[in-house]
């Protein structure tokens, strides 16, 4: 007799806990920030989150969605076309076109569900998606409901491989349209898309782009504008999505940030939009403080890159080889996932939360340990991780 859904399950977890791949779950019991208390180990560095401008506990971002809450209440109670929208809404969306530099957005519940919104609504079988090898899952989620609803057609190019994406771009040639999507920052390397020349490609063989600037929004450029402001493509990108949810405030929600006739379209027939209630009002508050505080406190991108590049340089000293690169996304690469998953065992007994990442969020052989540094990040902070670092890489014999 065949074993039942719930035995095969439970045998395959056991199989995560023998492997040493087993993910547990640590809970917080203060709000996000550079240090938290966490149930069972008091107070802890964390060096992975993606708060990365600290905005998380900033008094006014907190005090918006309050605000929020109190004018407009828990929710929608239905999706927005049919039960009505709140003016919070049209507001926030202005204020991320404004801040991406498009002529409009559309806010979804999260970023997954902005990129879920994009392929399936927009793409048919003459079209064609060119996609990053090393995209986010939400992106190759979208595709694959792209080519099972619309029957779009996908090709995939080397990551951030001009020459195989002008190969693609060639062989596409007869396509009613073609539409390039990368990450604007890799989360599991750190690396940043080459979307100079990715646009100079997509203007010769008229392509549109689209950037899933997650990362980047609030983090890279020289005012926080993200990945076009950084390689010096702002306003020539033909759809950003991004979310809320990690500098601009950490709560959740994402966007898509276009032309005003795109975001039209996705409001009237994509189905992340048609079947789901809207991004709730005091994420809607909070988020809209956050970008504007950043706008009036652009020492929190320079904070961030001074610690970053300090927390990598100490690093070096120390004997690690972590991954080049002019991101806070600092990744050390270990190689096996137990391997992984134990330094970070290890690290959290210092005091030190940094999550070990193995397959199959990363391939095979290439597990890691992924640093993520905040502009909330104190040097003593930094000095307190890299002395745990020093400790626990001494132990496992990896410095």
């Amino acid at each position: 007799m065949r074993p039942s859904v719930e035995q095969r399950l439970t045998a395959e977890l056991e199989g995560f806990k023998r492997d040493g791949v087993y993910k547990r779950l640590n809970y917080l019991d203060s709000p996000q920030a550079a240090r938290v208390v966490m149930e069972g180990r008091g107070d802890v560095i964390i060096l992975s989150s993606n708060n990365y401008l600290g905005l998380c506990t900033v008094p006014e971002v907190i005090r918006a969605g309050h605000e929020a809450l109190d004018r407009f209440g828990a929710g929608t109670a239905s999706v927005r076309f049919i039960c009505g929208t709140f003016t919070i809404h049209r507001e926030l969306e202005a204020e991320l076109a404004s801040f991406v530099g498009t002529e409009a957005s559309l806010s979804f519940v999260s970023c997954w569900t902005a990129n879920e919104a994009v392929c399936p609504t927009v793409l048919g079988p003459e079209d064609i998606v060119i996609s990053d090898q090393l995209n986010h899952a939400s992106i190759i989620d979208s595709i694959r409901l792209a080519r099972q609803i619309t029957k779009c057609q996908h090709a995939l190019y080397r990551h951030s491989d001009m020459k195989d994406l002008e190969e693609k771009l060639q062989a596409a040639k007869e396509a009613r349209s073609r539409l390039i999507f990368t990450d604007g920052v890799f989360s599991m390397e750190g690396d940043v898309a080459r979307l100079a020349d990715i646009v100079a490609l997509a203007q010769k063989y008229d392509a549109a782009v689209a950037v899933d600037d997650s990362h980047a929004t609030g983090v890279l450029g020289r005012t926080g504008r993200g990945t076009p402001e950084h390689t010096g493509t702002l306003g020539q990108i033909d759809i950003i999505t991004s979310t809320l949810g990690k500098a601009l405030g950490g709560a959740s929600g994402g966007f898509v940030a276009s032309s005003t006739a795109f975001c039209d379209y996705l409001t009237q027939r994509s189905r992340p939009q048609l079947f789901s209630n809207a991004l709730p009002c005091t994420i809607a508050g909070s988020a809209m403080a956050a970008v504007r505080y950043l706008r009036s406190h652009p020492e929190l991108i320079t904070r961030l890159r001074q610690n970053t590049a300090y927390f990598r340089d100490q690093l070096k000293a120390r004997g690690f080889k972590p991954i080049d690169g002019d991101t806070p996304i600092i990744p050390v690469i270990l190689g096996e996932t137990a391997k992984a998953i134990q330094m970070s065992e290890m690290l959290l007994s210092e005091g030190v939360f940094v999550t070990g990442f193995g397959y199959p969020v990363v391939p095979k052989g290439e597990a890691r340990v992924r640093c993520q540094i905040s502009a909330a990040h104190t040097r003593g902070d930094l000095d307190q991780a890299l002395r745990a670092f020093d400790k626990v890489g001494r132990k496992l014999k990896l410095v």
